[in-house]
């Protein structure tokens, strides 16, 4: 079992090196944000368009299949899990109407329905059926999303973005350094989470629980033993950090000395920047609900 390998959630790909990599960090994050804000108020075609963008971009990058292929299908697979559970959950309205003589005469046939489709107590309506669309697209487009930024983009590019957005704070108080900082340490560490996940797990493997003789009470005590020494040495993880940066001459008292690799603009992050414009012109245009 190695989760590093088979569950890279968060991860930078250092090889191989493809266009989404080339692209400005601070041009993927208004991709990003463009993808997590323009679902909002949105009708379910804009969801459906952008989960198949997230898609499309996906399969044209040229990143590997052993990168993605797991997390899509895990995704969708959940996605679809909601889609059908929320879909036939009830909607929460039991109301009670009464027929009502219509006062010109009878009304015109209409082929809408409230209730999409019914067997036995199993129940669709048209609410249930919008909740669940709505549900199961913004999961997949916020989680998706997310992952492909983080696997495309350095932690000190993302954190180096994130300092040019908010450079105009800093006029205001805003401890920019310190933010930035913080949100470097905190990238860096989901690797070092996923590491300790894994030595645990395979601690425990090597053994040889019989977890079919364990009663119930012996298994709670069991992870909450994993779990103490899960936090021990994370906490160790992170006294070993602070002590590096000690060393290498960090004082709290002034701001982090934060050298960032100067990005350079090429054509391809302006294209990019064309087509976030498109999109979000085509969202103020036909993507409202």
């Amino acid at each position: 079992m190695d989760l590093l390998r088979s569950l890279p959630l968060g991860l930078y790909l250092e090889s191989p090196q493809t266009w989404l990599h080339r692209l400005d960090a601070r041009v993927k994050l208004g991709w990003l944000m463009a993808l997590l804000l323009t679902p909002i108020w949105a009708n379910n075609l804009w969801r459906g368009v952008l989960v198949a963008l997230l898609v499309s971009l996906t399969l044209i990058s040229g990143l590997p299949r052993r990168a993605w292929g797991k997390q899509v299908l895990g995704l969708g697979a959940f996605a679809l899990l909601l889609l059908v559970v929320i879909a036939f959950t009830p909607d929460g309205l039991p109301v009670t109407g009464q027929p009502h003589a219509p006062p010109d005469g009878d009304l015109p046939a209409t082929e809408y329905r409230y209730i999409l489709w019914q067997w036995q107590w199993l129940t669709v309506t048209q609410r249930s059926w919008q909740l669940a669309l709505r549900i199961s697209s913004l999961f997949f487009t916020l989680v998706y999303a997310t992952h492909l930024y983080l696997l495309t983009t350095t932690s000190e590019a993302i954190a180096a973005a994130m300092t040019w957005c908010l450079q105009p704070l800093q006029r205001l108080g805003l401890p920019v350094p310190e933010i930035s900082l913080c949100l470097t340490l905190s990238l860096r560490f989901i690797p070092l989470v996923l590491e300790e996940v894994q030595n645990l797990v395979r601690s425990v493997q090597m053994r040889g629980i019989r977890w079919s003789k364990l009663k119930l009470r012996q298994l709670v005590q069991l992870w909450l033993l994993v779990a103490e020494r899960l936090l021990l040495n994370l906490f160790l993880r992170a006294e070993q950090v602070a002590t590096a940066m000690l060393v290498r001459g960090y004082q709290p008292s002034h701001s982090p000395p934060l050298n960032w690799r100067p990005s350079a603009w090429r054509w391809g992050d302006t294209l990019a920047v064309v087509g976030l414009a498109a999109l979000c012109g085509l969202r103020l245009a036909y993507g409202w609900d």
